[in-house]
């Protein structure tokens, strides 16, 4: 068992997008990832997929998720579904912070550009 103080967890970074992995592999996870994000106004996430689910909860802000040739609108109190392996990318369409909670059904996290090719992330996942 662990209990973490989110305040205490190692920050990580790509450009425009500030990371917090709040459990995952290193609390021994092998099923379960969970990510706290936030979305600089006007950044994005880079187009990407995973090998598994992922579920996000939009906490602040507002954006558009790119996935399937189609956008779909968002603002807070949202929840984003997608199935594994769809090409996707958030945006932050907002004049603030988009807040955001990623849930995965794996640990770690594997990232890929969506012609598959791997990500390198600055984070453990």
């Amino acid at each position: 068992m662990h209990v973490n103080q989110n305040a205490d967890l190692p920050r990580a970074a790509l450009p425009g997008v500030e990371h917090v992995t709040l459990a995952g592999a290193q609390n021994g996870l092998k099923n379960l990832s969970i990510w706290q994000q936030s979305i600089a106004p006007e950044g994005s996430s880079p187009p990407h997929r995973h090998d598994c689910e992922e579920v996000v909860l939009i906490k602040a802000g507002s954006g558009e998720l790119h996935v399937a040739g189609r956008v779909h609108r968002f603002g807070p109190d949202t929840t984003l579904v997608l199935p594994r392996n769809a090409p996707h990318q958030i945006f932050n369409t907002g004049e603030g912070p988009l807040e955001l909670i990623a849930v995965f059904a794996v640990s770690p996290v594997a990232v890929y550009l969506p012609d598959g090719q791997p990500i390198e992330l600055p984070w453990t996942s």
